[in-house]
């Protein structure tokens, strides 16, 4: 009898899976025996859904049991591609359905969360994808296929959702992976359907849904009722993805209770900022002041008041206290935060239609050095904070001549040196990964070596399709 396609790449995968078993077991790791029967009979999920957690505030809802979302829990190895029906509170910005990426194996329960970076959104061109790549991404939902390798910059996007890179090797590779696409335009925290009018008159208002937070509590419900409970679980993502996943690990970590749960914030700071600071020392604080109201976060039992209903120490006058509020809450988790100082990206999208002095600039060059100086004060700040927190570390390198310096874990691991201090970004990565004792800090004060390097054609040539 002819084996099936998945029976087939599954038991591809398993040999490989099984070849590679190290002699010393981790945490959420199958054994020889275990992995082979897993082969033939998929792991059951054993954190179900509580009927308790179905109600209140953001409850987590499942998919009606009738209703098929595409998941096979046999086939190893390939992205699915699950749909997320509208019962269970998730829809993009558009109002078209959410999808979830899952790719499983049979070998371990540790699981690498990744949300997908990409922009936010407030208004009716940035919202519609008129503002390009300063708007929000996807907002004409997600496609079916998104996974596949005619759209690198999702399938290989960093090497913690690639299954071989031969350079930049991180445990994460062998885990369960699942890729949360962004295309609600508001970090994963918003609640709010909004009403964007275009300036011109001439298209039909916009509806948008900033969704992100019930899209966030659909993905949890989902993983709880289809996977088993975590050995070990990484929430990371690059810029909105980033902030998406400081903004949800406490609520996420808690609902999948994984036995060790680690985070990597790369490139989504939400910098130590006052509510009502003078934006001349906080440049941050226009941005935060007007998301607020724009995605919903301050509304009662909104998305601030469940994220401190969880975290007793977040202050939400002061939303950068949800570092400490993490470290001191979870205590034996390892967690970091990465940027560069030079990131031109995510600090454009904080200040450049907030500060009247960025916008009157005489040319680019005088704007680039507002926006950089105002980066590089509110940098400063979070490092300080991160330091003196064991459990959270903060990694600052310079320059990368990729993506406007934004996203030190995209592509590759190279290029994101502290070189001052002989360090890689991999030594960060593992040390909030595999580390002991205090989760490393380090920060770079000169970018001078990092813009004499040689010309990196990948880099350019990813540049050119960012473009």
């Amino acid at each position: 009898m002819a084996l099936s396609r998945h029976v087939a790449v599954a038991l591809l995968g398993g040999a490989v899976a099984l070849s590679s078993l190290p002699s010393h077991a981790e945490q959420g790791d199958y054994g020889f025996f275990e992995t082979i029967r897993n082969l033939f009979s998929p792991p059951k999920p054993d954190n179900k859904v509580q009927p308790a957690q179905r109600s209140g505030q953001y409850p987590l809802l499942s998919r009606d049991a009738a209703r098929a979302d595409g998941f096979d829990p046999g086939a190893y190895y390939q992205w699915q591609t699950v749909q997320l029906p509208a019962e269970t509170g998730a829809v993009c910005g558009n109002g078209s359905p959410y999808k979830i990426f899952v790719n499983r194996v049979p070998d371990t329960t540790n699981t690498i969360i990744y949300m997908e970076g990409g922009g936010a959104c407030w208004d009716y061109a940035s919202c519609s994808g008129q503002g390009g790549v300063r708007g929000a991404r996807n907002p004409n939902g997600v496609p079916d296929d998104y996974m596949k390798l005619l759209n690198p910059g999702a399938s290989l996007v960093s090497p913690f959702v690639t299954r071989v890179s031969p350079f930049d090797g991180v445990k994460t590779q062998g885990w369960n992976m699942v890729y949360v696409p962004y295309c609600t335009g508001d970090l994963y925290g918003g609640d709010k359907v909004a009403v964007y009018n275009d300036p011109s008159g001439q298209a039909q208002p916009l509806v948008w849904h900033h969704n992100g937070l019930r899209n966030s509590r659909a993905l949890t419900a989902w993983l709880k009722d289809n996977l088993p409970r975590p050995g070990q679980m990484l929430s990371t993502g690059c810029s909105a993805g980033g902030a998406g996943s400081l903004i949800n690990y406490d609520p996420l970590r808690r609902d999948l209770a994984p036995t060790r749960a680690f985070l990597i914030d790369d490139s989504g700071p939400i910098f130590p900022t006052p509510r009502n600071g003078n934006p001349a020392q906080y440049p941050s604080q226009p941005l935060m002041a007007h998301i607020r109201g724009a995605w919903g976060l301050d509304a009662p039992n909104g998305p601030l008041a469940y994220l401190a209903s969880g975290l007793p120490q977040l202050d939400l006058d002061e939303l950068g206290s949800i570092y400490p509020a993490l470290a001191n809450k979870h205590g034996s988790d390892r967690l970091g935060a990465t940027h560069f100082w030079q990131d031109l990206n995510y600090s454009s999208y904080s200040y450049e239609r907030f500060h009247d002095d960025i916008q009157s600039a005489p040319n680019q060059a005088a704007k680039e050095a507002l926006i950089h100086a105002k980066w590089a004060g509110d940098t400063q700040r979070l490092s300080d904070r991160l330091n003196g927190l064991d459990n959270f570390g903060g990694y600052f390198p310079q320059y990368r001549a990729l993506n406007e310096s934004h996203c030190t874990t995209i592509v590759d691991f190279k290029n994101g040196d502290v070189q001052e201090q002989s360090l890689e970004l991999k030594h960060f990565i593992d040390s909030v990964l595999d580390g002991n004792g205090k989760v490393r800090d380090a920060s770079e004060q000169n970018d001078s070596r990092d813009k004499a390097k040689p010309f990196n054609l990948l880099y350019w040539l990813v540049d050119q399709l960012l473009a």
